[in-house]
């Protein structure tokens, strides 16, 4: 039915590409996997995609991968590239590559607007590009409510400006005092930074509020994960852009509060009925040093009403907390049943 290049890994891409190959098996046996580098488990859907490999079928290929890099696919059929991506611009370099498929599938209206945007001249038009929604693990992501008394925060996403953990330090700190029962918990482990983690991590810890911030190390499963996100009362994810967002809708899965930038991908899925959102009025050149030059693509100006708007969004979810002793976030565990894997795969699916 389709030849699948994807990694398999716990960051995004290799979670998508897992969860989606493992559900498109399910259904179409014959699916073939070729994975991006070397898969961080093997288990036996990944043994019997393996066994599925035949570069001479005549079958779709799809390549969950990033936009720079859609130059290759295997077998004969239709060569479909997957990007998730996170500006509002691309490079020549990753027009070119995009220009190789013959369709385009993205996981949110924006990135299809951009993708629209972006490729007018190579004759891309509504017909090949398709939006395939990503998903949520219900099974493991399942709604609790954390009774303690204390409120805590919760930010999971690697360590980087993109993500907005500068200004979430900024606005934590501006947000509490001492004598506040809150606790902001990091799960952001980048492993594209190397000792910039432990910069981050102290930069954290040595803030006026570092006794109320616990960081967190990367887990190895999402059962790790949804272990902690169950114990936390709000998550946090004040980003400048992001590609989908996996672990905001996770949350809302667990039924927990939400607040997040009312920008990018993950408008896929937020709203104001289910998430505390921060509106921006202004977009600036993504940049940061690393991953983002500044030559091109736009990301969200987290200036001083989006960050004022965070503080006091933190504000009311605390006092909530207070006032009623529990949080609880019915709107978002609703939305996170529509947006199931197996919705995915349909959609996958339906656009080949």
């Amino acid at each position: 039915m389709i030849n699948l290049i994807t990694p398999i890994n716990s960051l995004g891409y290799g979670v998508a590409g897992y969860n989606l190959f493992k559900n498109l098996l399910a259904e179409y046996r014959t699916t073939a996997l070729y994975p991006i580098g070397k898969p961080e488990f093997i288990d036996s859907d990944i043994e019997t995609g393996l066994k599925n490999r035949d570069d001479m079928t005549i079958k779709p290929c799809v390549k969950i991968w990033h936009q720079n890099d859609l130059f290759q696919f295997v077998g004969h059929g239709e060569h479909i590239g997957f990007p998730i991506f996170e500006l509002d611009e691309f490079s020549e370099e990753e027009k070119l590559s995009l220009s190789h498929c013959d369709k385009i599938f993205v996981c949110s209206e924006w990135a299809k607007s951009i993708i629209l945007d972006q490729m007018i001249g190579h004759f891309f038009d509504d017909g090949r590009v398709h939006v395939v929604p990503l998903g949520v693990d219900t099974d493991v992501f399942q709604p609790f409510i954390s009774n303690r008394p204390k409120t805590i925060f919760f930010n999971c996403g690697k360590w980087e400006k993109r993500k907005g953990h500068d200004i979430l330090l900024e606005c934590f700190n501006l947000a509490f005092e001492h004598n506040d029962d809150v606790e902001l918990w990091m799960m952001c482990e980048n492993p594209f930074i190397g000792n910039q983690n432990q910069a981050w991590a102290d930069l954290y810890k040595n803030s006026p509020l570092g006794s109320k911030i616990r960081i967190i190390p990367r887990q190895a499963s999402h059962k790790d994960v949804y272990t902690i996100m169950r114990q936390s009362d709000c998550g946090v994810f004040p980003a400048r852009a992001e590609g989908w967002n996996l672990e905001l809708l996770e949350m809302m899965a667990c039924g927990k509060k939400v607040i997040t930038t009312n920008y990018s991908a993950h408008t896929e899925f937020c709203n104001q009925d289910n998430s505390l959102l921060i509106n921006v009025d202004n977009l600036e050149q993504a940049q940061d040093g690393i991953f983002f030059s500044g030559e091109y693509g736009r990301w969200a100006e987290l200036s001083e009403s989006p960050k004022e708007q965070l503080v006091q969004h933190m504000r009311s979810v605390h006092r909530e907390k207070q006032e009623t002793g529990s949080l609880y976030n019915p709107d978002g565990i609703e939305t996170a049943k529509k947006f199931s894997w197996q919705n995915s795969t349909k959609e996958l699916v339906n656009g080949l």
